[in-house]
This record gives structure tokens, C-alpha cells and sequence, in this order.
């Protein structure tokens, strides 16, 4: 029985694993041997390759490319026709399906409209990554990046709000009034 939907113009690959709740829209197609988790989102013309891994509510907006080799834990949010890689010199008349990249985006973190994520790079949990930025390196942890390349510019909450640390680096969240500390450039939720 199938538990989630899928609009009637999506093409879903037979082996691929979707889970409950689930909703996947207009001309997106989902490819053999994906694993998509419980209550995600994939906007319209959506592209999930094979063997891509999405954990629970992971919501993806319209003409995003999801490749191989991409993992993204739960409460990731992908921005419209934001775009991952997967080989760092690619060629048309060379194969590298041997060479895809792993990049991982870690719980939580969000990535900005049309932002570029090159293969082999990690997105800390809670970061968020500002729109139209080309990610070419790690991103830590509550790091907001912005820019071409990106560039750290400040902290984030995990409700995605700038952090203002003081004097004894403690900053509080303006929405979910929650504490952080910042100690030897990691931020520690209290």
C-alpha cells in the first residue's frame, strides 16, 4: 500500500523507498534507489538521482538537483533551484561515475534559493547557507555563509535567527528564547 503522494505527472523509479506522508509534485522524478524519509516535501520539477538519501521532513522546493552521492538528515530545507555536485571536474566525453562525492548535509540546516553546493563538503547541523552562495568548502555547525565563495559571517539559532553573543558569549535566541554559547569558535546549546 502506498503511503505517500505523488502527483500524477511525477515518475517514480519502482525501487526507490518513499515514506509516509510523503508528498512529491509536478514533473519531479525520483530515481532508482533513493531512500526519501516520512513527511518530506519535493517541490515541482524536482530531480532526486539514484541512491540519494533523504531523512524525515527534509522539504525540498521547486528545480532543485539532488545527486548521487548527496545525504541529507532530517529537517533539511533546500531552497528553490538551489544545486549539489557530485564530481569535482566533470567532462560530457569522460566518465566519472566512479569518482561522485559524498557531501553531507547534517541536520537541520537549511540552504539558501539558488545556492551551489560542491561535492564532497559537509553542512553542519542548524547552518544556514544565504541565497545565490557557492559553498566550496565545510560549513560548521550554526554557521550562516553567504557569498561566492562562501564566506562565514556570523551564528544562527536552530529557528534561524542571528545570534548576538556578549562579552561572556552567551546569546539568546529573539524567537524560541533559547541560550547558546559560543567557546573556541563551536556553539553549544545550554
Amino acid at each position: 500500500m502506498i503511503e505517500y503522494f505523488a502527483h500524477e505527472t511525477a515518475v517514480i523509479d519502482s525501487d526507490c523507498s518513499i515514506g509516509k506522508d510523503t508528498k512529491v509534485w509536478h514533473f519531479s522524478h525520483i530515481m532508482s534507489h533513493c531512500v526519501i524519509g516520512e513527511q518530506c516535501n519535493i517541490g515541482q520539477n524536482v530531480v532526486v538521482s539514484p541512491e540519494v538519501v533523504l531523512g524525515k521532513n527534509v522539504k525540498v522546493q521547486n528545480n532543485v538537483s539532488i545527486y548521487t552521492g548527496v545525504i541529507c538528515e532530517d529537517d533539511v530545507f533546500l531552497g528553490p533551484s538551489m544545486v549539489f555536485t557530485n564530481v569535482i571536474n566533470p567532462r560530457s566525453a569522460i566518465k566519472r561515475k566512479n569518482e561522485y562525492q559524498q557531501t553531507l548535509v547534517k541536520k537541520g540546516a537549511s540552504i539558501g534559493a539558488n545556492a551551489t553546493i560542491i561535492c564532497g563538503n559537509t553542512i553542519g547541523e542548524y547552518a544556514l547557507i544565504g541565497a545565490g552562495t557557492v559553498v566550496t568548502k565545510e560549513v560548521l555547525p550554526f554557521a550562516l555563509v553567504v557569498g561566492n565563495p562562501s564566506k562565514q559571517i556570523g551564528w544562527v539559532s536552530e529557528y534561524g535567527h542571528r545570534l548576538e553573543f556578549n562579552k561572556n558569549g552567551i546569546a539568546v535566541c529573539k524567537e524560541s528564547k533559547e541560550q547558546y554559547q559560543l567557546k573556541n569558535n563551536t556553539i553549544i546549546k545550554l
